[in-house]
């Protein structure tokens, strides 16, 4: 029976564990199929759309005609003019006019494009110049960005929970050190401590009657009147509470014979899965100056690597362009050369982005608290101090 029960309980757990990464795996899948899709749709409508030569693009030939002309026939003669000439020509110029839709909007162009739509950096290199393109682009924003900050609030959650987590381990690693320091400095007895614990512990395994608990308890001896009936009002409360739970019986199942009541169940664990998306994010708590210094670690890998690539960068300028991205500033001065390679990089993208949304939140958490320190120290210096009139 319990080799039987084995493969029961191994089921039961890999259930747990998929419904509990379900709503995580739903939102990220959703995110993959609606980039793709944006991708496939961008790419058949900027890519094929043609090339109609206008009346500016031949005056502009013929204006570029005209000054290199000039300038061969006259070339040490008025050279800042040329250069002013020239400087002013080409502000005029349009980039779609020198470059082929089908080299900009391919398949991982378009999917790098609907990638700077919903997470809102939007270089600017790279823009719908069709009109139905620019319907599609505002239709695409509208539901992809929500969408977006809404895996970033989910992935945050997970986020959140480790750090809080490696951070509180941290603490008590820190604090049992230091114990364990002062401990060996003051040569104190671990068999007292062990014994005085023992003995301040009660022991309500059956009923005991006020004065049982008094005689039990040293310690509450020698405590005022008032602090030791409370103390002995809690411990019975404790008590009664331990009794009133009812009795589990754990070899059967309520749902074991009725799957309905199961997939019930799971289904409740999902919805409230769904629900506690974004309590983790509220509930942290860990310092400013360690997410700051995550961000600058994480920030500085990237620009560690993505020079392999991006022969223009060096790190500073690396280091430069991912900061901007994260942050979802996104000036467009730094271009990149192979936008594909970058975008296998999304996920470092998100994760960056969720980082910089935490250190954000909690960066506001602390200007709401400077302000509110801040509002009623100047609260109680501005009430007046009350006179005391001699009687």
């Amino acid at each position: 029976m319990a080799s039987a029960s084995r493969p029961l309980r191994g089921k039961r757990a890999c259930k747990k564990i998929f419904w509990a990464v379900f709503p995580h795996a739903c939102f990220i899948l959703s995110l993959v199929i609606y980039a793709f899709l944006g991708a496939l749709m961008f790419s058949h409508i900027e890519g094929n759309r043609k090339v109609n030569l206008s009346e500016e693009y031949r005056k502009f030939l013929q204006s570029l005609w005209y000054i290199s002309r000039n300038l061969s026939d006259n070339m040490t003669e008025n050279e800042e003019v040329f250069k002013e000439q020239i400087h002013g020509l080409l502000n005029t110029a349009e980039r779609d006019w020198f470059v082929n839709p089908k080299d900009i909007w391919t398949f991982f162009g378009s999917l790098f494009f609907c990638c700077t739509v919903f997470t809102t950096v939007g270089y600017g290199n790279t823009y719908p110049v069709t009109r139905a393109g620019k319907y599609l682009c505002m239709l695409y924003a509208l539901f992809g960005i929500p969408l977006m900050f809404l895996v970033l609030t989910d992935m945050g959650d997970i986020l959140a929970t480790v750090l809080s987590k490696s951070y509180n381990e941290f603490r008590k690693l820190q604090s049992k050190i230091l114990a364990s320091k002062l401990c060996s400095g003051s040569m104190c007895n671990k068999g007292d401590e062990a014994k005085s614990r023992a003995q301040s512990k009660v022991v309500l395994n059956e009923p005991l009657t006020i004065m049982e608990v008094l005689k039990s308890q040293p310690g509450v001896k020698r405590k005022p009147i008032k602090y030791r009936n409370a103390e002995i009002f809690e411990m019975l409360i404790a008590r009664e509470n331990e009794y009133a739970k009812p009795a589990r019986n754990k070899s059967i199942e309520r749902w074991s014979s009725c799957p309905e009541l199961a997939r019930g169940k799971t289904m409740s664990r999902v919805m409230e899965n769904f629900d506690k998306i974004g309590k983790q994010v509220e509930k942290l708590d860990v310092p400013i100056v360690l997410m700051v210094l995550v961000i600058f670690v994480y920030i500085s890998c990237a620009a560690a690597i993505l020079p392999n690539w991006e022969t223009r960068l060096d790190f500073q300028e690396a280091f430069y362009f991912c900061f901007i991205t994260l942050t979802t500033i996104g000036f467009g001065d730094t271009q990149l050369e192979h936008p594909k390679f970058f975008l296998f990089f999304s996920l470092y993208i998100i994760i960056g982005m969720e980082i910089v949304f935490i250190a954000f939140k909690l960066g506001q958490d602390r200007l709401i608290g400077l302000y509110k320190k801040v509002i009623s120290f100047c609260g109680e210096k501005k009430l007046p101090s009350k006179k005391i009139y001699p009687k």
